[in-house]
């Protein structure tokens, strides 16, 4: 079991803000969990129910789109090998040298409902997130709070476990956890474990206790024996492996056809977007060269970059068999792969995370066929 220490913020990192759901510098206790994802599920809701009010607000005037660039890009994405457009595109300076004047500046989460949240109150304009928490935004402000404009990653989700988990039958009565409630690995574990005829509800109880937690905090627990399994991105799936002695029970490649769903997506506030539809553009071409570059370079350059990244956004590297194993689970593309959305919108609706809903219109990607000179497809759910 590796010793290396878990990511902390660097002491100062100018224009950067570190924001994590859910951190703890200790295991909870279980009721203490309990409260916690209680509360937390009722702040979901409240979310839910004011994001239609905030986004009617930021959008009480729309401007004629500008005619010069926005003065600032506010971008968010998290510290995961599955954010590699971000990490590099930011740390090698390909996105800000696109953006010109339009000064840039980052913020990174841990999961994707902090991420919107932040979006529809108006403290970011951009973010890299998983798919499932754009369209609940999109949902619950009926299509007026964002667009999705891009893919970013396809693949690197799995579900790890304890070694003498064999089924699913094995883990009724045991304790899971995912990055955050109504993240886009909470999904994909609630609606897995549904199919397999196991109940779970939002509050941890139901035949298989879901237990949202910081991604650090999940490996601790893991390692110390107080959790069962996570269903992760990477390139914690790799760390609880290959630090922790655990299985993988579920790939989630597995479950898709042709192995492709999307992990990773680049969406922006449409607000932002009417007024500012070159910055859009310039973010947009960074984000292509930066994948890019990830598809054209070396192994190693590619681990070495990655890890550069993360240690300027959260003071430590990876070990190389850890992003190794992450890089050899993840596909970069450009392409949202917007043919899965029916099914992550049903997913978030057996999870209990979502409600039946008209997703068309959530995709724009007039921009991205513009910067790529290709036709990447909406598949009936928006502009392309």
């Amino acid at each position: 079991m590796s010793n290396t220490p878990e990511p902390t913020p660097p002491a100062s990192n100018p224009g950067t803000t570190r924001i994590v759901a859910g951190e703890s510098n200790k295991p909870k206790r279980r009721r203490t969990l309990e409260i916690g994802i209680a509360v937390g599920l009722v702040l979901l809701i409240g979310a839910g129910a004011a994001v239609a009010s905030v986004v009617a607000k930021n959008n009480e005037t729309k401007p004629a789109a500008a005619t010069t660039p926005a003065a600032e890009l506010r971008l968010g994405y998290f510290g995961n090998v599955t954010h590699a457009p971000a990490l590099v595109g930011v740390s090698k300076g390909i996105i800000a040298s696109k953006l010109g004047s339009t000064k840039l500046t980052t913020q990174i989460f841990n999961a994707g409902p902090a991420a919107i949240e932040a979006l529809n109150a108006g403290a970011i304009d951009a973010a890299y997130l998983g798919p499932n928490p754009a369209i609940n935004s999109f949902v619950q402000s009926k299509g007026a709070s964002i667009s999705i404009i891009a893919g970013a990653a396809s693949g690197g989700a799995q579900l790890v476990v304890k070694p003498g988990i064999n089924s699913a039958a094995d883990l009724k009565g045991k304790t899971l956890a995912s990055p955050q409630l109504g993240g886009t690995q909470d999904v994909a574990l609630r609606a897995w474990l549904g199919k397999q005829g196991l109940k779970t509800n939002p509050n941890g109880g139901g035949d298989v206790a879901v237990n949202p937690t910081e991604n650090a905090q999940t490996l601790k627990l893991f390692q110390d024996g107080k959790l069962d399994g996570a269903w992760l991105p990477e390139p914690w799936a790799s760390r609880l492996v290959l630090q922790a002695g655990g299985k993988v029970l579920v790939d989630e490649k597995d479950l898709w056809d042709k192995g492709e769903f999307p992990t990773t997506i680049l969406i922006v506030s449409k607000k932002f977007a009417a007024e500012h539809p070159e910055t859009v553009t310039a973010l947009l071409q960074g984000h292509e060269a930066s994948v890019k570059w990830l598809n054209t370079a070396s192994a190693a350059d590619k681990a070495a970059a990655i890890n550069a990244a993360l240690k300027a956004t959260a003071g430590s590297t990876l070990p190389a068999d850890v992003i190794d194993r992450s890089l050899k689970n993840i596909v970069f593309t450009v392409d949202p792969l917007a043919g899965t959305y029916k099914k992550l919108l049903q997913d978030g609706v057996d999870a209990g995370i979502t409600k039946p809903a008209d997703i068309n219109g959530i995709f724009d990607l007039r921009a991205l066929n513009s910067v790529t000179g290709q036709k990447t497809s909406a598949a009936g759910l928006g502009q392309d």
